[in-house]
Parts: structure tokens; sequence; C-alpha cells
């Protein structure tokens, strides 16, 4: 990168997202927010899981490492928010990564199940590109997106 940023000392955000356009509007607003992490996709529960366990076809840590963010939708095929947020609480050095979901629910019991199951924060998507870069500014300063102290396998 020109700006004298090496990549590989820039933790990666994992984008859980199975609607095309959130992702693209996702990618924009990041770019906007000038943050300098990678965005990894995966399309649903169970790609995520396969991507957090490092298992193919995400085998390979240095093409896929082990994210310092996780954005999650909850409403997706195969394996839902919910499911992944009760794996990875399971998993040993992968059940402190925090996790950020991002979904079209403002409903009451989702967001406690999502909070019981170990979210660390509830963000109900925006409705325009303006409201999600400003988001997305915000989850720059709360989580001061900063690569990890430690190596994860």
């Amino acid at each position: 990168m020109g700006d004298g940023v090496d990549m590989r000392d820039v933790g990666t955000i994992l984008l859980v997202e199975d609607n095309i356009n959130d992702v693209l509007l996702t990618q924009v607003a990041l770019k906007r927010a000038r943050l300098a992490n990678p965005l990894q996709v995966v399309r649903d529960g169970e790609e995520a899981i396969a991507y957090l366990s490092g298992t193919e076809p995400f085998a390979d840590r240095i093409k896929y490492p082990f994210p310092i963010l996780l954005l999650l939708d909850l409403n997706m095929p195969k394996v839902n928010g919910f499911e992944v947020l009760d794996w990875l609480r399971l998993q040993p050095f992968r059940s402190h990564l925090p996790v950020a979901i991002s979904t079209d629910s403002d409903s009451g019991p989702d967001v406690r199940r999502a909070y019981d199951l170990g979210a660390d924060s509830y963000l109900i998507k925006p409705p325009n590109p303006e409201a999600l870069l400003a988001l997305v500014q915000r989850l720059k300063v709360f989580w001061a997106i900063e690569p990890p102290e430690y190596e994860v396998a």
C-alpha cells in the first residue's frame, strides 16, 4: 500500500453476510472510513465456522488469517448467526473474538439471545450508505481496530 501500512500487520475483519448488496455496501463503507483492515467475506454460517476453524477451503492462514473482529448476520442459510455464536463461544482460543451482530432484526428476543450467546454488540443494519458509513466509523472508534497481539492456529 502506498500509505506505508504493511497489510500483514493489520488485523482482518470477517464479514458473515449472505446478502450481496449488504456485502458491497459494507465494503464501500469500510473503504470510505479509511479502515486499512482487510475484509474477508463468507456467505453463510457454515462457511463462517469453516473459516474460523481454519478448515478447507480456509486452511491457509496466510490467505485467510484469523480475524480480529467478526461482523455476523443472524438470518442466513445453512447455519444461522445464533448457531455460529453458540459454536464460537465453545471453542478454545476463539471464544474471545469480538463479535458485532449486524442484522435487520430489532426484535427484543433476538437481541437478548445474541447477548446471551456472547455477542459484544448488536447493530441494526442502516437503511442507506451514509448511515452505514457512520456506523462503520463508530465501529472503528469503539473497537479501536488494531492487529491481534497473538497468533491463533
